[in-house]
């Protein structure tokens, strides 16, 4: 059988592919996949920049000592404002895939990191104002926006069998921006650096980001916006309670990821560089874990990954608390570590439910094979980006929890006490909407469509 021809066309210019069936198992063994690798690679390059970016005022702020005037209520609510829009344009980062292609669309985004990167490396010094500092902090969340055009983009490039692994692998290898830029921080502080060279390091990786995806990304050209399908998208229930568990396993992540080295320096008493040498761990294996919980959801379910993640979530907050009324520094970093490792964990299986859920759906409605599988494709990558920017406003919450809790008690224990109730939350929501009538729903769709091939939620 010869495979559909991925040439590009010559009649729009640039690396577009006109045809792309990556559920043909014939078409993905011997074209497809070698294709959807090779743009997954330098999608991961360009977001994990975009990443490093959103996140970089989290080690900024660790370099800002008294001289610049700041409060720690002050630097919260920096890393607020970055966390804040970076969640907002994720929703237009969505469509721009369809707009632009894939790969322009990369090269776009990556080049627009330039803009806060040499904006903060021009006015980081002492004296500047504070507002100024929030414009910059502002337009580094830009960053944040990458991660929703990357998965958007990786989503049409996989089926779904392989999706929970790519989805996983994309946005894994984007986190992973997060704890490399604290590694930086740290060795920038150790040597005796300021901001500027860490802002400094970053301007000529950003160019070969984007250069590099102009070289070696591609376009398809029949993934196209939909406006039928984002406002069906925004009616579907699936899409908020998804949202809501987003915000409990990557909302989590973000916001822990910007306030953990200002948590141990306003509760704890570290220095700058003590605090560098340990925030980086917990997001560093947040990120590497990712990858796992999508695969775990590959292969046990979705949402059984989720609901006992949640569990271990809450589980961790709990010792988290404890250490915290305790002043137990090495049990608070070593439980905090635990809850980034859990975050990640639940970040992949919950974007892995995504898809799934939408297959669901769509064999529930009697759909077959490509017919399923487009119903699917359609649904789901509309909802992902609204899902992607609910869940990082949760990195807002967690920001903004830390800055009311210390301005109220002096520490990090009250926010802890309001999120530990948020993961119990979460876990009812997963039992109750995803695994609660999974047996009693499959035996009825079975009654009614025997001849039909189902799938349940506790599968997703």
């Amino acid at each position: 059988m010869t495979a559909p021809s991925t040439a590009p066309a010559s009649s729009r210019g640039g690396r577009w592919i006109q045809h792309w069936d990556p559920e043909n198992e014939a078409f993905w063994n011997e074209t497809g996949e070698k294709v959807a690798r090779r743009n997954l690679f330098f999608s991961v390059l360009s977001e994990h920049i975009g990443f490093s970016i959103w996140t970089v005022w989290s080690v900024m702020v660790l370099f800002m000592g008294p001289e610049y005037g700041l409060t720690p209520a002050d630097k919260f609510f920096l890393v607020s404002m970055a966390t804040l829009v970076g969640a907002i344009v994720r929703i237009p980062y969505t469509f721009a895939v369809a707009i632009f292609g894939g790969r322009n669309w990369t090269v776009v985004s990556a080049s627009l990191l330039l803009i806060p990167t040499i904006a903060a490396f021009i006015v980081m010094e002492p004296g500047t104002s504070f507002n100024t500092f929030l414009i910059c902090a502002m337009l580094a969340g830009i960053g944040g926006g990458n991660f929703a055009s990357s998965m958007t983009n990786i989503n049409a490039f996989f089926p779904l069998r392989k999706k929970g692994w790519a989805l996983g692998l994309n946005a894994g290898g984007g986190n992973i921006g997060v704890p490399v830029v604290q590694l930086i921080g740290l060795a920038v502080i150790g040597a005796a650096g300021g901001p500027r060279v860490l802002l400094g390091i970053y301007i000529p990786f950003i160019v070969i980001a984007a250069v590099l995806a102009a070289v070696y990304m591609d376009n398809i050209a029949s993934v196209k916006n939909d406006t039928g399908a984002a406002k069906d998208s925004v009616r579907e229930a699936h899409t908020w309670i998804m949202s809501f568990l987003y915000i409990g396993t990557f909302g989590s992540f973000i916001g822990y990821s910007f306030a953990f080295g200002l948590v141990l320096q306003t509760q704890f008493g570290r220095t700058p560089l003590e605090s560098a040498y340990v925030t980086f761990i917990g997001p560093l294996l947040g990120s590497l874990i990712r990858p796992v919980g999508g695969a775990l959801a590959d292969k046990y379910g979705g949402a059984k990954i989720t609901l006992w993640n949640y569990v271990g979530m809450a589980a961790a907050t709990g010792v988290i608390v404890i250490a915290s009324m305790q002043k137990s520094l090495p049990l608070f970093t070593t439980a905090f570590i635990a809850l980034f490792v859990l975050t990640g964990v639940g970040n992949g299986s919950t974007f892995k439910m995504i898809p799934g859920i939408f297959q669901a759906k769509a064999l529930a409605k009697g759909l077959q094979g490509e017919e399923a599988a487009a119903y699917g494709r359609r649904l789901s990558g509309a909802s992902m980006g609204i899902i992607g920017a609910v869940g990082a406003l949760g990195g807002l919450g967690i920001n903004l929890a830390f800055r009311q809790s210390f301005l109220s008690v002096g520490s990090g224990t009250g926010a802890f006490v309001a999120f530990l109730a948020f993961y119990g939350l979460c876990f009812a929501v997963t039992w109750a909407v995803y695994l609660r009538r999974t047996a009693s729903n499959t035996v009825a769709a079975t009654a009614t469509t025997e001849s039909k091939p189902q799938l349940s939620y506790a599968e997703v």
